[in-house]
């Protein structure tokens, strides 16, 4: 079952990118997700839970669709793939350094910033190890 339809993301984002680009991102994006709530709501039913945090959630993958649609791309070796330089005719592009001044490789993460924005306080960030109860 799909977290986020296509109406729901319209509705949370001033964004046009069109019901396909949407479907194309939804599943890498609520990958994205449930790897950084670990998995919460492959155990909790997303319908049943507190409506507060799935609306959180839900912006959480809104922000994170769009940041794969801004870069055009939903993996970590697209993102950070960008050509030094290029040409087109007499039209040459340079792009910064990715070094920094201290030397290391500068990279663009995989998740978007502002997902943090809309998952704090929610509870989904939670990286405690569970404690299973009962007879093992």
């Amino acid at each position: 079952m799909a977290y986020l339809t296509f109406d729901e993301f319209k509705g949370l984002t001033s964004k046009d990118i069109g019901d396909e680009a949407f479907n194309a991102l939804l599943p890498k994006a609520s990958a994205i997700l449930d790897n950084n709530t670990n998995h919460f709501y492959a155990r909790v039913d997303i319908k049943k839970d507190n409506t507060w945090r799935v609306d959180k959630f839900k912006e959480a993958l809104v922000a994170q669709i769009e940041y794969f649609h801004v870069l055009g791309a939903t993996s970590y070796e697209e993102i950070n793939n960008s050509p030094q330089s290029f040409s087109a005719g007499r039209t040459n592009v340079t792009n910064p350094s990715r070094y920094s001044s201290t030397g290391q490789n500068e990279t663009k993460p995989l998740v978007a910033e502002d997902v943090f924005i809309y998952l704090e306080g929610t509870g989904l960030l939670n990286r405690s190890v569970g404690v299973a109860h009962g007879n093992a």
